[in-house]
């Protein structure tokens, strides 16, 4: 059966949105699993907000919908497409009809969402657009801190950067697992995100600062986290007292450096276990003593503990 994803260009689309997933199925094709790429829309010529243009696009319309079809919808400016659109709501309700994956990134969802097609499911979207999209769309279950949603035959995700997620986790229910690691590896994708994974990594939260020298702790924690670091140790490094260091840390990200280090070797151990590292290797590389206090830790921050340590546990 022929592989074929077709892209909608609505009005003012974001080009990472779009770009981002186009790169995954080019390379699908590079590494010997060729998609036909399609670019629609309701007009021959569309302007990407960044002020770039796309012509010779092909009229939605005409496209007749096979069932193993992915048809993708970026992310957009979302005042110029909430106005209604009768033929092209009714041609994404043909193709969940047709059991198509739809698919959104960031704001395309709310596309999906005007058509009628999410009326009940649950769905994802950038976190700046969560409040809009349930505002607009009441019947709509919006989850926040997700990279992206399945529900069935469709899909939503956050946004920007996640759109390449979802298609590498497309390309790995079509193509398996193995495949899909190819194609992260060739866009040298630091991390194979799943829908589980928050939006925000503790790589870039409590740093909306400005102080160089916690940004420098942070830094240097982020990096040693397999060493044990006293406060007197850290504080020495930006010249500053131990009781400075920890009241200005606490002043500039709203938590202490002990919840900070902790958050830091959760994240590092969910990481390590996907890549199915041993118990011992992840708990070194986390700066903890045995897996007993890491399963402890886990359970303590996401609620549960993963398979892998239950019986440590």
């Amino acid at each position: 059966m022929k592989n074929r994803i077709i892209f909608y260009f609505s009005n003012d689309v974001h080009i990472l949105d779009l770009a981002g997933p186009l790169q995954v199925f080019y390379e699908s094709g590079e590494y010997g699993i060729p998609y036909e790429i399609l670019f629609v829309s309701d007009k021959e010529q569309k302007q990407f907000s960044a002020g770039l243009f796309s012509d010779k696009l092909t009229d939605f319309s005409t496209i007749a919908f096979d069932t193993n079809d992915i048809l993708m919808i970026p992310g957009f400016s979302i005042p110029a497409n909430l106005e209604p659109n009768k033929a092209f709501d009714e041609w994404l309700v043909k193709a969940h009809q047709k059991k198509v994956a739809i698919c959104s990134v960031c704001t395309g969802v709310f596309a999906l969402a005007r058509a009628g097609i999410l009326d009940g499911l649950e769905c994802t979207t950038h976190w700046k657009y969560i409040e809009a999209l349930q505002k607009h769309f009441p019947k709509v279950k919006v989850m926040q801190n997700r990279l992206f949603v399945k529900n069935e035959n469709v899909y939503t995700s956050a946004g920007i950067t996640t759109g390449i997620d979802l298609a590498l986790f497309l390309i790995e229910e079509r193509h398996g697992a193995k495949f899909a690691y190819q194609l992260a590896k060739e866009l040298v994708m630091y991390l194979r995100r799943d829908s589980a994974d928050g939006q925000e990594s503790i790589f870039v939260q409590y740093r909306q600062h400005i102080n160089y020298q916690i940004h420098e702790i942070q830094d240097w924690l982020i990096h040693h986290l397999h060493q044990r670091n006293s406060i007197e140790e850290l504080a020495e490094k930006v010249s500053m007292s131990p009781r400075n260091l920890t009241r200005l840390f606490k002043a500039k990200t709203g938590i202490t450096i002990g919840e900070y280090i902790e958050k830091l070797r959760v994240e590092r151990a969910l990481q390590l276990l996907k890549r199915n590292e041993k118990m011992s290797t992840i708990s070194q590389e986390c700066g903890i003593n045995n897996p007993h206090q890491l399963a402890t830790i886990l359970k303590k921050h996401t609620g549960y503990i993963p398979k892998e340590l239950k019986k440590l546990s």
